[in-house]
């Protein structure tokens, strides 16, 4: 492995970190703690809504860098682009831009229809249909987590078959 090589492995990983550290703690330590806090629910729905919003800033960026930088490293795996389909680390590279490409459209689709959602009931105080909303994009938002977990396991699955 050259310097390059490591230097584009260090930022990929280093965006992954970011990526998906920042995800789960979000969801595992940000948003319960915030039942915590003596606010009323519109104003803990407003302080989640603008720390997602700013978290939202680093996950586009991370995202950008990780897609950049993992095609740069798909050249490890397939010296030939019709390996792709041909041999198993070809055909685990296209599983796992299968899965990325599946995580994002719901990542996004999810944040960018029930996160505006979210805020503007919680701003008009409808707090009932904010409940109703969460429970779907909870899920939503699960199913998120669990791709990028199975992301990591076919990175690493790859440095078995690469």
């Amino acid at each position: 492995m050259n310097i390059l090589d490591a230097a584009i492995l260090w930022i990929h990983l280093f965006s992954a970190i970011i990526f998906i550290g920042g995800s789960f703690f979000i969801w595992l330590v940000l948003w319960p703690a915030s039942f915590d806090f003596n606010i009323d629910e519109k104003e803990r729905t407003k302080v989640i809504g603008k720390v997602a919003k700013r978290f939202a800033w680093f996950t586009h960026i991370t995202l950008i860098v990780l897609i950049i930088t993992g095609i740069y490293n798909v050249t490890w795996y397939l010296p030939n682009l019709s390996d792709l389909f041909t041999t198993p680390p070809g055909e685990l590279l296209f599983i796992k831009a299968l899965t990325v490409l599946a995580m994002v459209v719901i990542m996004y689709g999810n944040n960018i229809y029930h996160g505006k959602k979210i805020v503007r009931l919680a701003s008009e105080g409808k707090l009932d249909e904010v409940k109703k909303v969460r429970k779907i994009t909870h899920k939503i938002s699960a199913l998120t987590l669990a791709l990028m977990i199975l992301i990591t396991v076919e990175a690493v699955g790859l440095q078995f078959l690469g």
